[in-house]
């Protein structure tokens, strides 16, 4: 259960209410918002005093394929905050497989997300397969238009984490991700799963919330819960 949170008391919040995985981001930037860079230092080293060690991801923003030095350049400077793993974007088409090989090289462990809200591109997550990185991962962009689900067929989500296991990282998927998911998560059966909106009191800007936050960590860890809300 990956959590995304925006500030010091989200993580701490995220990590006591049953996150198994603490992703640093602003949602009110996009699908990959990024947060300012002290305030990614701030978090980690709150939830390294508290002695708390989840593994925590950044993202470094939504930055286009074809600004790639402006992408590793924004990749040195999450990574030297602290954290274990740097998120970024790929979107399909010109530009990735550069930006993808060049991330590859990188002295930081990144973690391609790639986004499809138009689909997987199988010939790209193969490529990616090849080069070593900690994991891989799928998102979608627009979380106005529906789930991962909606954007992804399960034959291609399966395709997706079969094409990643064989290869040996980690496999993750995100996308507006609901407790009505779960039984489609839990047959996917993936290494994590990114969850902001159902986490939260509304939508996925506003605050997160004790009682979905908790309903949802109890689903996904098998224990009994009364009632989750949707």
């Amino acid at each position: 259960m990956l959590v995304s949170v925006r500030s010091v008391d989200e993580a701490l919040f995220a990590a006591r209410g049953g996150a198994d995985f603490i992703d640093l981001k602003e949602p009110n930037e996009g699908a990959l918002g990024g947060l300012p860079v002290a305030t990614i230092g701030a978090i980690v080293a709150a939830l390294r005093a508290h002695g708390i060690g989840l593994p925590v991801s950044a993202t470094i923003g939504d930055l286009p394929m074809n600004d790639l030095g402006g992408i590793l350049a924004q990749v040195e400077v999450v990574g030297a905050c602290g954290v274990d793993y740097v998120k970024v974007g790929i979107e399909r088409g010109p530009g990735a497989l550069a930006v993808l090989d060049a991330l590859a090289a990188s002295n930081w462990p990144v973690v391609p997300v790639f986004i499809a809200d138009h689909g997987l591109d199988a010939v790209l997550t193969a490529h990616a397969c090849t080069l070593g990185f900690p994991g891989l991962m799928v998102d979608t962009a627009d979380k106005q238009a529906g789930s991962l689900f909606d954007a992804v067929s399960m034959a291609e989500l399966r395709a997706f984490l079969a094409q990643v296991r064989a290869a040996g990282p980690m496999a993750g998927v995100a996308g507006a991700l609901r407790v009505a998911h779960v039984p489609l998560l839990q047959s996917l059966a993936p290494d994590f799963a990114g969850f902001r909106s159902a986490v939260c009191v509304a939508d996925r800007k506003t605050a997160l919330c004790p009682e979905r936050l908790a309903a949802l960590a109890a689903l996904l860890h098998g224990e009994a819960v009364e009632r989750v809300a949707a």
